[in-house]
Parts: C-alpha cells; sequence; structure tokens
C-alpha cells in the first residue's frame, strides 16, 4: 500500500477514512484522511503517535490546543481526553 494513493478524498459532511495499516498485540498503525471533519471527544486506553503527514490539524485537549501542520508529531497519552 502506497499511503499516498487515495481512491477518492471524503467530503465535510462525510465521514473520514480509516484504514488499518498494521495490527498487532502490541501497535495499531492507521492512515487516517479527513477533509476537515472535527471528532467526537476521544478517551482511549493505549496511547497514540500522530504523525501529520500533509496539511494541518487542531488537536483539543481540556486544558489545551496544539495545531499541527505537515511533518508535526504529537504524543497523546492514554485516558487523554481529546478531540481533531
Amino acid at each position: 500500500m502506497n499511503i499516498f494513493e487515495i481512491e477518492k478524498l471524503p467530503g465535510i459532511e462525510e465521514e473520514e477514512i480509516v484504514d488499518i495499516l498494521k495490527e498487532n498485540e502490541d501497535v495499531k498503525i492507521e492512515r487516517i484522511i479527513s477533509t476537515g471533519q472535527v471528532s467526537d471527544w476521544m478517551v482511549q486506553e493505549k496511547r497514540e503517535y500522530v504523525l501529520l503527514i500533509q496539511g494541518n490539524a487542531v488537536i483539543e485537549f481540556n486544558d489545551k490546543t496544539v495545531e499541527m501542520k505537515s511533518g508535526d508529531t504529537l504524543f497523546i497519552e492514554k485516558r487523554e481526553r481529546h478531540r481533531v
């Protein structure tokens, strides 16, 4: 799979595209393609490492907001409430 090969971008009113690239008991790697959707608040039981390949994103936490641009990375602790 080439992470840049995309059949169709989702519209703003459509769900973002989530493809699981690799998953086992130790790690889960996803490709998420979003065109401006806002997620619900999430509290997950695993730590997350975010790598923004292209575009911009805003990650909201209870006490801060992180603005990301292409190439930025972010580590999210487990059970840290956030949304994109």
